[in-house]
């Protein structure tokens, strides 16, 4: 099996080798790294392919950069073929105010990290898995992406561009074979919730969402939500009336205005 994951360092990303590298048992399996912090990297690398049937590449780059992902996808394809997964999981988060302009950077930072460093990750792969005839594409999105949430402006607005995108994405590759997967995680315990002052309901750990992940994925759900729960809380979520909703969240605790990556 061939696996391609960006923000592969921490949290989700990191989550989802750990698991991923567990399955080799039945079959030998390559995974590709990407992320921004090489030193971490390479220590993920390393304990990763101490299980036999692992081999690993890493990428240190940012997924703002398309032509970075551009050669590591061209490196991983002349390495190990066109990829059967390739997960889109990097993203950045922080509490965001329009009315501050100095939120200015973390709305844009959030669009081209959390969009279109999806879009970065999935183009250069999918002419290679158009000539395989296969491929799998997976985005992770947010429950925050369903509603607009106070103090999360930004955030909500670049993971309903996410769950958009990727619908858009999923008709597009219709004829060719290729799945699109949508996640939709609701808390999951990373360094990106870590710093919540808030109550999380249903807060689920990492290695526990990894496996909920893969039996998704290998099922080629279209939409998830992870955990189950969450699922109930968004369909109420969609049906709530608009001013229902706003006296819901006007007062809502606000997610922290320091930025967190992974």
């Amino acid at each position: 099996m061939k696996i391609f994951i960006t923000g592969a360092s921490s949290g989700i990303g990191e989550a989802l080798a750990h698991a991923y590298a567990k399955t080799c048992a039945e079959r030998p399996i390559f995974i590709g790294l990407a992320a921004r912090r090489q030193d971490v990297l390479e220590k993920l690398a390393c304990l990763l392919q101490t299980q036999p049937n692992v081999e690993c590449v890493i990428y240190p780059l940012d997924v703002k950069d398309s032509l970075a992902l551009d050669f590591a996808a061209k490196d991983f394809i002349q390495r190990f073929g066109a990829p059967d997964l390739v997960i889109a999981s990097a993203g950045v988060s922080r509490g965001t105010l329009t009315e501050h302009q100095e939120d200015n950077a973390a709305f844009q930072a959030m669009m081209q990290i959390n969009v279109l460093g999806m879009v970065h990750t999935f183009q250069p792969f999918i002419a290679a898995m158009k000539s395989a005839g296969h491929g799998h594409l997976v985005g992770i999105a947010s429950v925050a992406g369903i509603r607009g949430l106070s103090g999360a402006g930004a955030y909500s607005a670049s993971k309903a561009a996410v769950i958009n995108y990727l619908e858009s994405l999923r008709a597009e590759m219709l004829h060719d074979n290729i799945s699109v997967t949508t996640i939709v995680p609701g808390y999951i315990r990373t360094p990106m919730t870590d710093v919540n002052q808030f109550r999380m309901p249903f807060l689920m750990d990492a290695d526990d969402f990894a496996k909920k992940f893969i039996h998704h994925v290998a099922s080629k759900r279209r939409v998830c939500v992870i955990p189950w729960q969450m699922g109930i809380v968004v369909k109420l979520m969609r049906l709530l009336p608009p001013a229902l909703w706003d006296c819901l969240v006007k007062n809502a605790p606000q997610k922290s205005r320091v930025i967190e990556k992974l």
